[in-house]
């Protein structure tokens, strides 16, 4: 299928140049068109060059950002928008591949694929959803007047929006998580107990055989002698595959076997009702989805710290002169 790649036919802003939803089918069609992945800056630059833009417009600087294309910029978004609603995939790291899904809708709708049609796909609902559990939807009265520089403070200004990008790339991340193998998930979960402190100082963290798990994926022996010991369930699920109170009831059975009371059970989902009714009962731990990707980045677990601020204030102290 032709799609509309000519700047001029395309919905154009105020600076002439297309906005970033009447890209979506044009990145869509240049990912449709790679035989293998693609990486990131390439993917860009094949979007930006089909659209034909001419040097004053390819070259169009922004006034906030001098040092950057404002095209460049602007392919960020529909490469995002298409990533969240399933239509094109990271199979590796800053690497973009069209999807069974994308192929699908960009033969169905061709250049008539819009941000609306993205945005009732099941992938794209999951995520604004996890989002929401987040609290990142709902924008509260004091972020909506943050134009207003009598009464918000600077910070007050900056602490969402790190927020906002921090809890997005947490939802990215639970995302990748779910196209890993379970055994890739168990590791993954010791390791984060690991880093949290369970292990203690001598203690010894472990997946346990694959053949032979027994209905415990991890353990973590929290000193040298193993005498107080964290047993892990770990159950890489999709979204609305939950963790229901059979599970709950195998995996306390299982703890029993190694005699124990103590343990965490961990999805990439979310439980029951009736499962966490028992876990309770049970003292059994659980983390869900969210909550998992929120103590990753909490503890830094497969993922890196990008950039750090430092603000200051002043030492009031330090201009009290003594008597």
């Amino acid at each position: 299928m032709t799609i509309e790649t000519d700047y001029k036919n395309l919905k154009l802003c105020k600076h002439g140049l297309p906005t970033w939803d009447a890209m979506l089918p044009v990145a869509l069609s240049v990912a449709s068109k790679q035989s293998s992945a693609i990486r990131r800056k390439e993917f860009s630059e094949a979007i930006v060059n089909s659209l034909q833009l001419p040097d004053n417009l390819r070259q169009l600087k922004s006034e906030k950002y001098p040092d950057v294309n404002i095209i460049d910029s602007r392919t960020t978004f529909p490469i995002s928008e298409l990533t969240i609603g399933g239509l094109i995939e990271r199979p590796k790291r800053g690497f973009y591949l069209i999807t069974p899904l994308g192929k699908q809708l960009l033969e169905q709708y061709g250049g008539k694929l819009t941000s609306e049609i993205i945005h009732k796909l099941p992938q794209f609902i999951q995520h604004q959803d996890e989002l929401k559990q987040k609290g990142n939807l709902e924008k509260t009265e004091d972020s909506q007047s943050t134009d207003n520089s009598d009464s918000v403070e600077p910070i007050q200004t900056v602490d969402p929006i790190v927020k906002d990008y921090n809890d997005t790339v947490s939802i990215d991340l639970l995302d990748r998580i779910r196209k890993g193998t379970p055994y890739f998930f168990e590791k993954l979960v010791v390791e984060l107990l690991s880093a949290m402190g369970y292990k203690g100082t001598n203690g010894q963290a472990f997946v346990t055989q694959k053949s032979n798990d027994s209905g415990i994926d991890g353990i973590i022996n929290q000193d040298a002698l193993g005498t107080s010991t964290v047993y892990i369930q770990a159950k890489r699920y999709q979204v609305g595959n939950n963790v229901g109170r059979n599970e709950m009831q195998a995996f306390f059975g299982a703890l029993s076997g190694f005699g124990s009371d103590r343990g965490v059970f961990i999805t990439t989902s979310n439980f029951s009702n009736g499962a966490i009714e028992y876990a309770k009962n049970q003292h059994i731990v659980l983390i869900n989805g969210v909550r998992l990707s929120d103590l990753m980045l909490q503890y830094q677990v497969g993922v890196n710290v990008k950039k750090q601020y430092t603000t200051f204030d002043i030492d009031e102290d330090f201009f009290i002169e003594d008597d």
